[in-house]
């Protein structure tokens, strides 16, 4: 099946945006989420009349704006009227402490404050990990399960040993930073690239004239890199921990760029990365990155939304560009993220 050319997006509340403009009409917003499906990769699909369209959502595709139970089934009730059935065992909760599910046709949902509050006054019980209705307990676990592998270098080394293209090696600088950078017109600057892989956005960079410090656990990915890049005087590769870097990296670089590193950590230690970004960046340093936005629970990569970042970076970044990128490879086509901020 072929990936559209049209993209539609859900804002944070579940309504329908069409060219940044809420869709109003009811029936065209019942057929954008009644016909909502999850495509090979993650990839929203939808309708709009006789038009296939991408769909790009900045929280979960279905934004629960009230729960209800009658005759012995659990409801969510969405914008324009749409309803679906849901069932207790799909929940989980997000560290933000929201709770998430699946509907009866397999779309991920959240609740709104407002469904929260009137699922909590239908249960018996509840508490930090698990709930009980009708006398029944059912656990609710983390939205993310912890994935403590992930933090090892053989786990990565492994890989790369077994696979001679892994999925996140695109064989060259990511699509929206070879279209980005030369537009942004950034002075030549000290750039730090975590997690860098076989170096291809580091190079990118080091290639339009700034000075690159390429990190990666993996000595495997770092000899990859040096063979193809190790010619540029202005690149430097770090074999170390991107959670143990040495103290001499505190406030030492302009710009940290983001690629397939955020979306290969643990879930549990994405905080802890904005923390290193934090020490990372001088003050008035930006935070360049292409975010993978789809539901994906089992990593790498994970998934992730424009809700999280927001809620991650609100603190301390000022966005100077937040878009969804609609020129990707055809396999990312409506699940990348380009942001550039500000650290504040």
């Amino acid at each position: 099946m072929p990936i559209p050319t049209q993209f539609i997006q859900i804002d944070e509340e579940g309504y329908g945006l069409s060219r940044e403009v809420r869709i109003q009409d009811p029936l065209v917003g019942q057929e954008l989420l009644q016909n909502l499906k999850i495509h090979e990769g993650g990839t929203l699909l939808s309708t709009i009349g006789t038009t296939p369209v991408i769909v790009e959502a900045f929280d979960e595709p279905y934004v629960a704006q009230q729960i209800h139970f009658k005759d012995g089934s659990w409801e969510i009730s969405l914008p324009y009227g749409v309803h679906f059935a849901f069932a207790l065992e799909s929940l989980s909760l997000d560290e933000w402490d929201r709770f998430h599910g699946y509907t009866s046709n397999k779309i991920p949902f959240v609740m709104s404050r407002k469904a929260q509050a009137s699922f909590f006054n239908m249960l018996d019980e509840f508490g930090d990990e698990f709930i009980e209705f009708q006398g029944k307990t059912y656990d609710i676990p983390p939205y993310w399960p912890d994935n403590e592998d992930v933090e090892k270098e053989t786990y990565w080394s492994q890989i790369y040993k077994t696979e001679p293209n892994p999925g996140w090696n695109l064989g060259e600088p990511a699509e929206a930073l070879k279209d980005m950078l030369p537009r942004l017109k950034i002075s030549p600057s000290r750039v730090l690239v975590l997690g860098c892989g076989e170096g291809h956005d580091a190079a990118f960079f080091a290639q339009a004239g700034h000075f690159v410090t390429a990190v990666d656990i993996s000595p495997l990915a770092l000899e990859k890199a040096r063979k193809q890049y190790g010619h540029l005087e202005n690149l430097k590769f770090v074999e170390t921990d991107l959670f143990k870097l040495p103290r001499d990296f505190d406030q030492s670089f302009d710009l940290v760029f983001e690629h397939t590193c955020y979306c290969a950590i643990n879930p549990a230690k994405r905080q802890d990365l904005v923390k290193t970004w934090n020490r990372v960046l001088v003050s008035g340093g930006h935070l360049m990155g292409v975010f993978f936005t789809f539901e994906k629970r089992q990593g790498p990569p994970y998934g992730g939304t424009e809700w999280e970042l927001r809620q991650r970076l609100k603190s301390a970044y000022q966005p100077i560009f937040w878009g969804r990128w609609q020129k990707s490879i055809p396999r990312r086509q409506g699940k990348e993220l380009f942001i550039y901020c500000k650290k504040t």
